[in-house]
């Protein structure tokens, strides 16, 4: 009869034998190897027809994904679902004509934009707030099997959804059958709920190594840093910062780094970068936080490997389904909230496009909604939407981010009864309370000067201003 060492390495468990040691239970052990198979093994419980949901970003399985492409001449109509792809898909990259694998995606990356132009992906639209709902009211039975990557199982027996909390959970609960790819190398993210999987929920266990995708912050433009430059002197000691993707809120979190501003917090949906640079900065301390107060809360993460090595078990780092942390009555707890995020159209109503160029889906609501109507709410809370005012299209002309109507087809995002701030590189429109010829007015006077007079015209054309209302 093997003892206890012996066991862990004739099973091959990932983790550290020697720290694990006469902790780990028994029971534990005996059911991963009895759950243990190979990629190849595992997804043979996937059959024709099925949804198959790959969870959130970096809980993306790899080897599951690769073994899943190599049945394509055995399967037909396999639905894949996730959101916010960071890789390519093997199952997708496999089937270049999209007869057996489809890509269903709840928030378009760029890699998913690019399926979608080929036919071979389909946007999910959804309210980051409410997605665990969908999977516990909604869609309950199009769940026919879950497959995440996951940290390594500790000694109670749990596998942590490290940078992927999200909805993973509700997923998993949904699901007819449970897959699970242990990675060791993924960040282990302390949790306030729902950020780990017990053994006993497991179907399958496969073990594989894959890199944990870094996606570095995007270089900030010039126009990045004068939108940031209205934003940064608004924001006051102690306010709760959430930063959305891109250029912007990182230059903006660059600012407040070296700025003298002290006791910022972190509620957002997503932890990046800055968080880390205003930490470091000793900037980030989460003192004045009402909700969660000494904690920087997210769902998901996406960064540099500097920011996952900070998340690795850090108890001041703590990670919640969407549920929560986009919940805008959570949101508004924390006084002087403040959320950043960008868009691509304001129209002169006050109506924000963050998602779509006409029909042609971009990206996603995600949790921008959740945002602007919880930091609203906030006691000295404000929603910033930013946009460059304008744009040259392909042939060179100079086109206005701030325009009379969207294009047919273009996305509602946010509409004109929750839009607080939109900001240019030209000023803020505060628009909240305001009339419709306010709005237009205000955001006029934001956009760019070579195009405000033709905004003017069209104002005018759809009776919503007139020059005799200044």
């Amino acid at each position: 009869m093997p003892n206890l060492l012996q066991f862990l390495t004739i099973c091959g468990v990932a983790w550290d034998i020697k720290a694990s040691r006469g902790r780990i239970h028994i029971s534990h052990l005996k059911a991963y190897q009895a759950k243990l198979v190979s990629p190849a093994e595992a997804v043979k419980v996937v059959k024709s027809g099925d949804w198959v949901d790959y969870g959130f970003g970096h809980s993306k399985p790899i080897a599951l994904d690769r073994a899943l492409s190599l049945r394509k001449e055995e399967l037909q109509d396999i639905k894949i679902r996730q959101v916010l792809s960071l890789s390519p898909h093997a199952c997708i990259e496999a089937d270049p004509k999209g007869e057996v694998f489809v890509l269903n995606s709840w928030f378009f990356s760029g890699y998913d934009r690019k399926l979608h132009d080929r036919g071979l992906a389909y946007h999910q639209p959804m309210v980051f707030s409410n997605q665990n709902l969908y999977y516990q009211k909604s869609i309950t039975d199009l769940v026919d099997v879950a497959m995440f990557r996951v940290t390594k199982m500790n000694q109670e027996g749990f596998f942590n959804l490290h940078c992927a909390c999200t909805c993973c959970y509700s997923i998993m609960k949904a699901a007819k059958t449970v897959l699970v790819e242990v990675n060791d190398q993924l960040p282990w993210a302390m949790g306030g709920a729902d950020e780990v999987i017990h053994i006993s929920e497991v179907d399958y266990i496969v073990e594989a190594q894959s890199k944990v995708e870094e996606i570095p912050a995007l270089t900030p433009t010039e126009m990045d840093r004068r939108i940031a430059n209205h934003i940064v002197p608004l924001i006051r000691d102690g306010a709760c910062i959430q930063l959305g993707i891109g250029g912007l809120p990182n230059i903006v979190g660059t600012m407040l780094a070296e700025s003298d501003i002290k006791d910022l917090g972190c509620h957002s949906e997503m932890l990046a970068d800055a968080y880390y640079h205003l930490h470091e900065a000793g900037k980030l301390t989460n003192r004045k936080k009402v909700v969660d107060k000494g904690k920087s809360t997210f769902t998901f993460v996406a960064g540099s490997k500097f920011l996952y090595d900070w998340l690795d078990h850090n108890p001041s780092c703590i990670t919640y389904p969407s549920s929560y942390t986009n919940n805008s009555r959570v949101i508004a707890q924390n006084p002087n909230t403040v959320s950043i995020n960008a868009c691509l159209e304001v129209d002169l109503f006050g109506q924000v496009s963050s998602e779509s160029t006409g029909p042609r889906q971009i990206s996603g609501t995600g949790g921008q909604l959740d945002f602007a109507a919880g930091a609203y709410l906030s006691e000295g809370g404000m929603s910033f939407i930013c946009c460059n005012s304008a744009y040259q299209d392909k042939d060179g002309n100079l086109k206005s981010r701030i325009v009379p109507t969207f294009t047919p087809g273009s996305i509602v995002t946010v509409p004109r009864s929750l839009t607080h701030c939109v900001v240019t590189e030209y000023g803020i429109a505060d628009l909240a309370g305001l009339s419709t010829w306010q709005r237009a007015e205000a955001l006029i006077n934001i956009a760019h000067p070579e195009l405000r007079d033709e905004l003017v015209a069209e104002a005018e054309k759809m009776n919503i201003w007139r020059r005799s209302h200044k």
